[in-house]
């Protein structure tokens, strides 16, 4: 009996519930049709003025939205990576063909156009349904569906789940998570009569046309696919107004369950699908649209008959979501900086928050720099000679290459593919060797001798000439020898090391340069301060690519001990090359928001570091490198001038080149990721590993020249030559060589390459912490 009781207790408080759901019907029918006079003659009913009380407005956000990357292939602009955590493209009422609507309509609200935002009698069949214990009824009129939606919506907006923070964090994320759902789809009364409030709100504000649209612009279609366009795209592989009669009648039978009637699982993997029973599950619930749309004259019975008749044939349309999608143009890495860029620049939001909330809903094409014919260039070189993996050392290498004056990036590739998932396949990885730690990039690596275009410049700030002659016979140094006015160093001795036992003597700085003699350099570096050594460098641009590395200041800082990122390095020979102004890395060209209108974009930001005459002087310098020099055999002397700089650490663990036309650079590393293999000691394809460099970069400068035709350099003043005192001058025939001359292809003074590349000093003394 006490069972009875329980049970009758239930039943009275179900119909109590029934009778009150009812009581709540009839005022929102007079609330809908008549607020006025439901304003005036229910005002004293507590009941009333609860729900009277309940925000009338309900504020529409900005939905998550598809974002596309675009790049330049054959002149053209090609998609190369989509982001979306909800595949959805929002489409305009133009774009949504009335054969859809009709469907819609039709099936889920007939009354559409002629109901004040609710549909009574289904919203009555629901509340006794719910309210008596019986199935969970809908019932729902458009409007409310759509409000339902944007209340869902927002919680996956606001109460997003973080996967990676702590089992607890992450607990009770999912706890306000669930809060928030059944907040905004709960089967309680309470939340009907919002619901309900809502969506007269809702009707009185906007045009039956903005709410039809916005509802399927929002609506779910089963997995991550949201709105009409998406899942038209996915499902039949067409755009929303190109769908058939039987696709929209489809698209319309799924909205009834998405997550069982949708068309791209099987049985394995989903065990309520329909998929391997020809989707009849689906199929039933289509043709039962089909009925309503011949019951409301929507279609004739000829367009039924042979509606019916048709099978679904899906064609499940894949859109892949993040830069592992760009890994299929060998772009993986570049998306990924250009994704950091959207997410770190405040062009795209004041907060870390509004950035990523920018990135989501923007629904943004984004129109980067890159040149996706340089791109394949640059990766078939790179990869011909440097694989993924090896088994004697961790590998890596990159090359990246940048315009001077703009700083736009146009090709940035690397050895291992790129990977973001948890746990990354061999030869791949989430980690980018061309940039700095804060754009996903490493932790950079020491530069070698491709430094000493730094040394130069300050050797001529201070008033040195670059025929000026050098001893390069001393090898032991004490760190007294070395000034430093804005440091101590003490008196640790210093070993200085070259490559070759005839690399000593005097000789003029122009040929230090070239064959890169260290213990040159390092008698340099005793008539300079090593502050303003340090402080040239970084007026280009240089720092450390990781923010927890410091900047060593100390004498093995000459030959490159600092750990620098490829892009940096590009960066500070491009402003070099542009007459000594620099200019920032830009990725972007153009953004194209949602509504067709263009958002800002991050400028690139150009700085005077040095002065032209120091540039010019530089560069005449670092001509020799190319023509006669270290990387004679990267010289593909196409006609176009090159200046640039080898640079090899200690043991061949690090290896460099960065070069420069007037037009375009190039930073081409190859070495070890992690751990002291020397590469020397490595063959790849038959080449040593400390000449591989020069195979792998003449084919990609051979491209980019012909990309970005380049002009002559400046000469710099006949003063910044200088005389060296009798000393042998760079080409070795006693007098100043002339880069215009030795570069062109056509002269007869033009050196023939070497059938063995001159072998490049190692550092003597590496710094601390090389790699990431």
């Amino acid at each position: 009996m006490a069972g009875s009781g329980a049970r009758g207790t239930e039943v009275l408080g179900a119909w109590l519930a029934f009778i009150g759901g009812c009581v709540v019907a009839a005022l929102l029918v007079v609330a809908g049709v008549a607020p006025s006079i439901a304003m005036t003659s229910l005002s004293a009913d507590t009941g009333a003025a609860a729900f009277n009380n309940l925000p009338s407005y309900l504020k529409i956000q900005p939905l998550d939205q598809t974002t596309t990357f675009y790049a330049t292939q054959g002149g053209q602009q090609v998609p190369i990576a989509t982001f979306y955590d909800q595949n959805r493209v929002d489409v305009t009422a133009a774009q949504i063909p009335s054969v859809l609507t009709d469907a819609l309509l039709a099936t889920e609200d007939p009354n559409f156009y002629q109901e004040g935002g609710i549909n009574v009698t289904g919203t009555v069949r629901a509340l006794v349904s719910n309210s008596t214990g019986g199935d969970t009824q809908g019932g729902s009129s458009i409007t409310q569906q759509y409000v339902k939606n944007v209340l869902v919506q927002r919680c996956e907006t606001t109460m997003r789940v973080n996967p990676s923070a702590d089992k607890k964090v992450v607990a009770a994320q999912q706890a306000a998570y669930q809060k928030c759902y059944d907040d905004a789809a709960g089967p309680t009364v309470a939340r009907k009569v919002q619901e309900l409030r809502y969506a007269i709100g809702l009707d009185k504000t906007y045009s039956k046309q903005q709410i039809l649209v916005g509802y399927l612009n929002i609506v779910g279609f089963g997995g991550q696919v949201y709105g009409i366009q998406a899942a038209a795209h996915y499902y039949f592989g067409v755009d929303a107004d190109k769908l058939t009669l039987e696709q929209s009648a489809t698209l319309v039978a799924i909205l009834n369950n998405p997550a069982n009637l949708r068309l791209d699982q099987s049985a394995a993997a989903n065990p309520s699908s329909n998929a391997d029973n020809k989707f009849k599950a689906t199929l039933d619930r289509r043709n039962y649209v089909l009925k309503r749309m011949l019951t409301t004259k929507k279609i004739t019975q000829a367009e039924y008959t042979a509606a019916v008749a048709t099978p679904i044939t899906p064609t499940i349309t894949p859109v892949s979501s993040g830069c592992q999608s760009a890994t299929a143009y060998d772009a993986g890495f570049f998306c990924d900086y250009v994704q950091n860029v959207i997410l770190n620049d405040p062009t795209f939001g004041a907060s870390a928050d509004d950035r990523s909330a920018f990135f989501r809903t923007g629904g943004l094409k984004v129109y980067t720099t890159l040149n996706l014919d340089l791109q394949n260039t640059a990766q078939a070189a790179l990869s011909k000679y440097i694989p993924a993996t090896s088994s004697k050392l961790d590998l890596g290498a990159a090359d990246v290459a940048m315009q001077p004056g703009s700083g736009r990036i146009v090709n940035m590739v690397q050895n291992r593919s790129f990977n973001d998932s948890s746990t990354p396949s061999p030869g791949t990885t989430a980690v980018n060797y061309s940039t700095d730690y804060a754009y996903g990039g490493s932790g950079g690596f020491q530069t070698g001798s491709s430094f000493k275009a730094f040394d130069l410049v300050a050797w001529l700030q201070a008033g040195h000439t670059l025929n000026e002659t050098v001893n390069a016979s001393q090898h032991t140094y004490s760190y007294a020898d070395f000034p430093a006015s804005c440091t101590s160093l003490g008196g640790r001795p210093w070993n200085v090391t070259n490559d070759e036992s005839n690399e000593s003597g005097s000789m003029t700085v122009l040929k230090a340069t070239a064959d890169s003699v260290n213990t040159a350099f390092a008698d340099m570096a005793t008539q300079l301060d090593l502050c303003n050594i340090s402080d040239a460098a970084k007026s280009l641009g240089l720092h450390t690519a990781s923010p927890s590395e410091a900047w060593q200041l100390l004498p093995s800082m000459i030959l490159g001990v600092n750990t620098i990122s490829p892009l940096t390095m590009a960066t500070a020979y491009a402003g070099i090359a542009n007459g000594g102004t620099v200019c920032t890395p830009i990725a972007i060209d153009r953004i194209v928001m949602a509504d067709g209108k263009d958002h800002a974009v991050p400028a690139s930001t150009c700085t005077q570091a040095i002065s032209p005459e120091i540039a010019a002087g530089v560069n005449y310098a670092l001509q020799g490198v190319m023509t006669h020099g270290t990387a004679t055999t990267a010289n593909p002397h196409d006609g176009t001038q090159l200046m640039g700089k080898t640079g090899t650490t200690d043991n061949s663990e690090q290896n460099w080149l960065v070069t420069s036309s007037t037009t375009i650079t190039n930073a081409l590393w190859v070495g070890n990721v992690s751990g002291h293999v020397a590469l020397r000691r490595q063959t790849f394809l038959g080449v040593g590993g400390g000449n591989v460099k020069f195979s792998i970069a003449k084919p990609i400068l051979g491209a980019l020249d012909a990309a970005f035709p380049g002009a002559k350099f400046t000469a710099p003043p006949s003063s910044m030559l200088g005389g060296g005192g009798g000393g042998s001058t760079s080409n070795g025939t006693g007098s100043t060589p002339s880069p215009g001359a030795t570069n062109d292809p056509g002269n007869a003074t033009t050196p023939t390459p070497q059938p063995t590349d001159p072998v490049e000093p190692p550092v003597a003394t590496p710094g601390p912490g090389t790699n990431q």
